[in-house]
């Protein structure tokens, strides 16, 4: 038997690749995938083989991530309850699917995640395996009690490697568990999973919490111009430099974390049911999602931006759920692609004390008129003030009937 594991050196990999090569008798194929995390890869493959894998992947996937990943749901707009900006969740399909890709190239039968039985991350994999290869068996040894009956805590997981002389660098105490990539890097567990525990406070945390960016306490003092180019809702330069989706989130992480700008720290509910506290630092994503609002507000019709609009929960929560594969997702992407078809121009932003502020827009497709909207006299003649009186009487029908039939006092508390 041949199975594919995700692995990324640390000491639950480290753990996994030995246990199920035991347990199952199998193969061993590792699989690391470098997007943006900027971890230390090097000797992982000679690491890999000594804790039990035969051949190991280590694929740099960046650039497919900002491409074909990020930049579809930053053209929806896609924000999990009003604060989360999806960093993790939209990084486990890619990983998922190149996994796929590795097994069948690789004639495995299964692959294997050491997502906990508790997490999101679990059904973000599976499902998309489920989609993409529903032949493949799934190993998830945290849901395996032969497993977390071993292994009840990290002591005994160090206790394990040491015995096997499986080099992890790990110690019992750890004061939160990280996950990072090209969006965003997250925080979660130890200290934060009291949810009065202050994650800003620059007395505790300046060697917490600021991996991308700083506190806005220890941002400039000076604010930040930065023009940001859009074609078809998509960020194609910044300060008139011509860019590819992986070099405008590089570099926008660099500007934004320098201000401190997209920190988020949040309880958001789980896919299983229970709320988990979480921090983030999403500095170019912040600024794109902004400015890409910015632009939209500029160059979209009403109606299809209201559409739009109304379907971003739902996209934000597919996303979140783990159904990027699903007809559904890309059935609204299809909408989604449909109402970015004018969404071009550039976007002036602001950066400061981890705010983000609009300092101007414009666009070839613009659809606002100031001679329309001006507050002189509009010398296009395109809207009669006259019509107003209609146009208010008409939707003031039904309320009229309404409250001739059953009483005014039944629409409000009135004296």
């Amino acid at each position: 038997m041949k199975i594919v594991l995700a692995y990324s050196g640390g000491l639950d990999t480290s753990v996994l690749m030995s246990w199920i090569k035991e347990t199952y008798n199998a193969e061993m194929i590792g699989f690391c995938a470098n997007i943006g995390q900027e971890d230390e890869l090097k000797g992982l493959n000679q690491k890999a083989k000594k804790t039990g894998a035969s051949k190991i992947y280590i694929d740099d996937l960046q650039e497919e991530f900002a491409r074909d990943f990020i930049y579809p749901m930053l053209r929806a707009g896609a924000i999990y309850e009003g604060q989360y900006y999806l960093g993790t969740s939209i990084a486990r399909p890619l990983i998922a699917k190149r996994m796929v890709e590795i097994a069948r190239k690789e004639g495995a039968q299964a692959i294997a995640h050491g997502a906990t039985g508790k997490g999101n991350d679990q059904v973000r994999f599976e499902l998309t395996a489920a989609a993409l290869a529903p032949e493949l068996d799934i190993i998830a040894p945290w849901r395996d009690d032969r497993y977390r009956s071993q292994f009840p805590g990290r002591q005994a997981m160090i206790d394990y490697c040491a015995a096997k002389k499986i080099p992890v660098q790990a110690s019992a105490k750890k004061p939160y568990s990280m996950d990072r990539n090209l969006l965003h890097i997250s925080y979660e567990a130890g200290i934060l999973e009291d949810p009065w525990y202050d994650s800003l406070d620059p007395k505790k945390n300046r060697d917490y919490f600021t991996t991308l960016s700083v506190l806005p306490e220890d941002a400039p003092d000076k604010p930040e111009f930065v023009e940001l180019e859009f074609v078809k809702g998509d960020c194609v330069a910044v300060n008139g430099t011509k860019m590819t989706p992986l070099q405008v989130m590089k570099k926008l992480n660099k500007l934004g974390g320098k201000h401190g700008v997209g920190r988020v720290d949040m309880v958001e509910n789980r896919f299983v049911g229970m709320k988990s506290r979480g921090v983030y630092e999403t500095p170019g994503g912040s600024i794109l999602t902004f400015a890409h609002r910015q632009i939209e507000s500029l160059t979209m019709d009403r109606e299809v931006m209201h559409l739009r609009d109304s379907l971003i929960p739902k996209y934000a929560e597919l996303v979140y759920y783990g159904f990027w594969f699903a007809p559904e997702r890309l059935a609204l992407q299809a909408l989604v692609e449909e109402s970015q078809k004018n969404v071009s121009g550039t976007v002036r932003v602001k950066l400061y004390k981890g705010g983000i502020y609009v300092a101007g827009r414009k666009s070839k497709h613009s659809l606002y008129n100031p001679h329309i909207a001006t507050m002189e006299e509009d010398p296009t003649k395109a809207y009669n003030q006259n019509d107003a009186t209609g146009f208010i009487r008409l939707n003031g029908l039904r309320l009229r009937v309404n409250s001739t039939v059953n009483g005014a006092k039944n629409m409000a508390k009135l004296k």
